[in-house]
């Protein structure tokens, strides 16, 4: 409405401002950012950490069909007696030399260590796309993180809005009182200064957000100056009831990405270890051979080739770190799953306390402010209380409110650590 005023006082033909109006409406509602569903879905597509992570992913998954593949064959020729017994000018012509001999040559390793290798890179390919999935889980926990805190600076700014509002017109009562010599003129000025302080508080929130709307375009890919659109609700929580630590435990268990990729790391030092240890054994290589003579083929050859396995300590030095690799993987693993306990136990504990202080605060606190205040604004404009006890009950009803926001947006940040944790939505 401010700007289609603006445009008609700019006398600009009226259609022009209506489109132009119009624009702006259509902007602002194609905005993203009122839902976090919008936003997790954006993120997805755009953002560019994400997308390197599926590109390495995608590129340990080629990997694994080449691991247990055959090395390429190879092609050997010799020219002997080039000269033929000085009878003639050196030449490297076949059918001119003494004799030709191309040798054709497979290696072969040892039974198993192919398979063993192709299962060794699809194990890596798995723990690669575990941390990509780790790593949007860490993603979509950020941006929820993110959109409880920009509800909470869109719904501080209002309510210090309201409250600002709210002084104007205790202003108002003060000055009428005063008029009527029923108040000091101190009753003015503070409810004046209450009022610059309000306006300055204004001004940290809005720096606030705009840092928080930056944050938030950087984790969905976009510039920092894009237009996102401020938050209308927040997720709905679930009951404290369904959220049982030990069932939280299995979930995680089975689909926490990081426990899952050190799962992923044992097995593949395991077949580490398997393939090392396939290492006494020695690698094949065979060979076939036509000789020729001239313009004719009169001999063939077969080969067989054998790697020695004879440098004992170089091998039990390999066969050790592979052991002692498979160790670390499943300390490591341990490792974690004993903080992702002490995590779900520590933000299951947050959550009830955040649920709690709400409801207390919303059931009981809130009233008993407003009560409070509409006390002191009824007694103030009797006389029976000063300007001070009004300021102060004002500020509780604004406390009070203030407190239930903080409890609503940590709700939300712990629920965004629990999904993280567990692997999924809860």
């Amino acid at each position: 409405m401010n700007l289609l005023l603006k445009l008609i006082r700019h006398r600009r033909p009226w259609w022009l401002a209506m489109a132009t109006l119009w624009c702006a409406l259509a902007q602002a509602q194609d905005a993203p950012g009122a839902s976090v569903d919008e936003l997790l879905k954006l993120a997805r597509e755009r953002n560019p950490e994400l997308a390197t992570l599926q590109y390495e992913a995608d590129a340990a998954k080629a990997r694994v069909q080449p691991a247990g593949a055959l090395p390429d064959p190879r092609l050997r020729t010799e020219l002997m007696d080039i000269s033929r017994g000085g009878q003639q000018f050196p030449t490297l012509l076949p059918g001119r030399v003494g004799a030709a001999r191309y040798t054709l040559m497979q290696e072969l390793p040892w039974f198993g260590k192919r398979d063993l290798k192709r299962e060794v890179a699809e194990l890596e390919a798995q723990a690669t796309q575990t941390r990509t999935t780790g790593a949007w889980q860490e993603l979509a926990a950020k941006i929820k993180l993110t959109f409880a805190q920009l509800y909470y600076q869109a719904q501080s700014e209002k309510l210090t809005r309201e409250i600002l509002d709210l002084m104007a017109r205790l202003e108002a009562v003060a000055q009428v009182r005063y008029a009527g010599g029923l108040a000091a003129q101190q009753d003015v000025i503070r409810a004046q200064l209450e009022q610059t302080a309000m306006r300055n508080e204004l001004i940290g929130l809005d720096a606030e957000k705009r840092q928080l709307l930056a944050r938030m375009n950087a984790l969905l890919g976009r510039p920092s100056a894009a237009t996102l659109a401020m938050p209308d609700k927040l997720r709905a929580t679930p009951d404290m009831t369904l959220l049982d630590p030990s069932a939280l435990v299995d979930r995680a268990l089975a689909r926490n990405p990081t426990l899952v990729a050190e799962g992923t790391r044992i097995q593949s030092a395991e077949k580490t270890r398997d393939l090392t240890l396939r290492n006494r054994y020695p690698d094949v290589t065979l060979g076939l051979a036509p000789n020729q003579m001239q313009n004719s083929w009169r001999q063939w050859d077969v080969m067989l080739e054998l790697s020695i396995p004879l440098q004992q300590e170089t091998r039990r030095a390999q066969e050790r770190e592979a052991e002692a690799m498979l160790t670390a993987a499943r300390s490591r693993r341990e490792a974690v799953l004993n903080q992702l306990r002490a995590d779900l136990s520590e933000n299951l504990t947050a959550l009830d306390a955040a649920r709690r202080t709400e409801a207390l605060t919303t059931t009981r606190l809130l009233p008993q402010s407003e009560l409070t205040f509409q006390a002191a604004l009824a007694g103030y404009e009797n006389g029976k209380v000063d300007f001070a006890t009004l300021l102060d009950a004002q500020r509780q009803i604004r406390q009070a409110r203030l407190n239930q926001l903080k409890a609503r947006a940590e709700t939300q940040a712990r629920l965004a650590e629990l999904e993280k944790i567990i692997g999924e939505d809860l």
